[in-house]
């Protein structure tokens, strides 16, 4: 029976030192899990922080550049005149887009020519 209670007590002190450092082995993973969450809410944070200061800096620009788009100080002149001749070059391709929507395409004609000589088609082989 020794052999069973040695073999017995040594599986128990196996199971104990198992437990042992599993339990270890989750508190460690615990403590980086919570580590790790910490640090990717943090970047998330900072993240936002940067992406919040970014549009607020559009903002400023925008308003400075209705304000003062006119007369702006000479470190802004460039800045303002570039925004505007921007703006200019917008302007006219959005006239000239609206100017192609109101021509047809060639596609439109080809497909109305095609149907014009269907129909026409049609006809003489009724006259016949």
């Amino acid at each position: 029976m020794s052999n069973y209670d040695d073999f017995k007590k040594k599986a128990k002190d196996a199971l104990d030192t198992i437990t042992d450092v599993s339990v270890e082995a989750y508190k460690l993973a615990e403590g980086k899990a919570k580590v790790l969450a910490k640090k990717a809410k943090l970047s998330a944070g900072i993240a936002n922080e940067r992406a919040l200061i970014k549009r607020l800096k559009v903002e400023i620009g925008g308003t400075y550049y209705k304000m003062y788009k006119d007369s702006p100080e000479d470190s802004f002149r460039q800045l303002c005149g570039d925004i505007t001749d921007a703006l200019d070059r917008i302007s006219a391709k959005q006239r000239e887009l609206e100017e192609l929507k109101s021509v047809a395409t060639f596609d439109e004609d080809e497909e109305e020519f095609e149907a014009e000589q269907g129909e026409n088609e049609n006809k003489q082989e009724d006259n016949n």
